[in-house]
């Protein structure tokens, strides 16, 4: 079988919204978070969770006893008996993870398997590791979260100089990243319309927040939160976070809490999963790159002409692209590079704007794309992000009559 043959049933997938670091899931544990939204969701779908003979949980922040990995989000929303994995590859954690559950379907291991991902940013672990032939048996520690966003643990250099460095190479100025920054918060606008419509289609709004028991309600959300108004002169009086620099904290991403999921299955079972099974969600092809060091940003432009060459199709017959932007720097360059128009891509929202969980970032932008294309009457989309150690990974999709 080849990945063309694993589907992805219309609207068989969901997200939570986005919740800013510090924020209304700070309390969650991700992975019983996850399980418990998906428990909700396959209900609301009449979906029977034994069904998945397979399951991989994408995430990047340690959890209590995260060490079990998918097996306990799975046996917790009910698939008692299926087996899974935990991967993670930081920001690309959505799209590897996609890639691993179609391909596990492809070589005929599974036939409908359940995509999770899951991290929560907030109250990172703190983790001590013991040296006890060190001097004095001291260890190393670290806040897994903060300490590796500030430290690349090749070179040291913190992510925000990977953004930087990128601009400097494809000679992008100030000006330019405000002004995407602008266009991304006016296009995630779009979303927002008609009582979050667009949203309303893959994510359940208003959303319950459970307490940490899981046991009770403590709250609720109507949508993202941490999403803060945005405007020229705004943008314009932030000063640069790193001195002499052009990336400001208007024109990059913040760090999120949530989750999103995502069923795949073989062709011959999409109908029966999907919400209307007259459209079909193909998966055409993968990509994967790894850029110079400390130039992460452009990781995502090898990884998308490699996808599209694995899909056999060009930007000219792409009608959607969505990409992982934790800086306006990436897309301007990956415009550049590609000649698609940078104020096009990324309509009804991204991570710049709605923000960063890491292992749902890219997942959320994916549900995103197909629910975009449905409504341009299908075609080709692509999706393109980076992660941190300058890789980049891609996945063209196509939306068709069935």
């Amino acid at each position: 079988m080849s990945i063309e043959n694993v589907e992805i049933p219309y609207g068989a997938y969901w997200s939570t919204p986005f919740a800013k670091w510090q924020g209304s899931l700070q309390h969650l544990h991700a992975m019983k978070f996850s399980a418990w939204v998906a428990k909700k969701e396959l209900a609301q779908r009449d979906i029977d969770p034994t069904l998945f003979d397979s399951g991989v949980l994408g995430m990047t922040n340690a959890q209590y006893q995260s060490f079990y990995g998918a097996p306990w989000p799975l046996y917790e929303l009910g698939a008692t008996h299926t087996p899974g994995h935990l991967l993670s590859q930081v920001c690309a954690t959505g799209v590897r993870g996609l890639f691993a559950t179609a391909s596990e379907i492809a070589l005929g291991m599974a036939d409908t398997s359940l995509l999770m991902t899951a991290d929560r940013c907030s109250n990172g672990a703190h983790i001590y590791y013991p040296a006890p032939t060190g001097p004095g048996g001291y260890g190393q520690s670290e806040d897994q979260v903060t300490y590796n966003m500030q430290h690349d643990a090749i070179a040291g250099h913190s992510m925000i100089q990977t953004g930087e460095n990128v601009a400097r190479q494809f000679g992008i100025s100030r000006e330019e990243l405000d002004a995407v920054a602008l266009r991304r918060y006016e296009q995630y606008q779009d979303a927002l319309k008609d009582n979050q419509a667009f949203q309303k289609r893959y994510m359940t709004l208003p959303f319950t927040i459970p307490n940490s028991s899981f046991r009770k309600e403590v709250g609720s959300l109507n949508g993202d939160e941490g999403v803060f108004p945005t405007t020229a002169e705004g943008l314009a009086k932030l000063n640069p976070v790193n001195e002499g620099g052009v990336v400001t904290f208007g024109n990059m991403t913040h760090p999120a809490d949530g989750n999103a999921a995502m069923i795949l299955t073989t062709a011959d079972k999409a109908q029966a999963l999907s919400h209307d099974p007259g459209i079909r969600i193909n998966i055409c092809g993968f990509g994967q790159a790894r850029t110079d060091l400390a130039h992460m940003p452009a990781a995502p432009i090898d990884a998308a002409a490699r996808a599209l060459t694995a899909a056999g199709v060009d930007y000219s017959q792409i009608k959607a692209i969505k990409t992982h932007n934790p800086f306006a720097v990436n897309d301007i360059a990956f415009a550049r590079a590609t000649g698609v128009d940078v104020m096009q891509m990324n309509n009804f929202g991204c991570s710049m704007i709605w923000g960063h969980p890491q292992g749902p970032t890219g997942m959320r932008a994916i549900i995103e794309l197909i629910e975009e294309l449905v409504l341009l009457g299908g075609g080709y989309g692509l999706f393109t992000g980076c992660a941190g150690g300058d890789q980049g990974m891609a996945v063209v999709l196509r939306v068709s009559e069935r």
